[in-house]
């Protein structure tokens, strides 16, 4: 039995993966990037680095929903035909730093 649940959590996973669309956002503008991010919910998109050459890519999502657990939608920016930076949002690991909190806040 868990074996067969462990299977059907694998292939879920490996088919919302599968399930992004991929876009060149250098063909695009900012506007259509962000609108294709907005209505789809997470997209792949991909763009060749001008100082390297080098081919990028990663997924961009709407908000925090598209976002696995433990993750939170970050502001980036991606290259597009008509802006060197357009802002959108993809998944970052949530950081608590539980080192930095004061156990006795500074009083005035």
């Amino acid at each position: 039995m868990k074996t067969i649940l462990l299977a059907a959590c694998l292939t879920l996973m490996a088919a919302e993966a599968q399930a992004a669309s991929r876009y060149v956002s250098t063909k695009m503008s900012c506007a259509q990037t962000q609108s294709v991010v907005r209505n789809q919910g997470a997209v792949i998109l991909r763009w060749t680095s001008p100082t390297s050459g080098v081919p990028r890519y990663d997924r961009y999502v709407a908000n925090d929903h598209f976002c696995s657990a433990g993750e939170e939608a970050r502001r980036a920016y991606v290259p597009t035909a008509d802006a060197r930076s357009c802002p959108v949002y993809n998944c970052k690991r949530i950081e608590r730093n539980f080192f930095k909190r004061r156990l006795f806040p500074l009083s005035d």
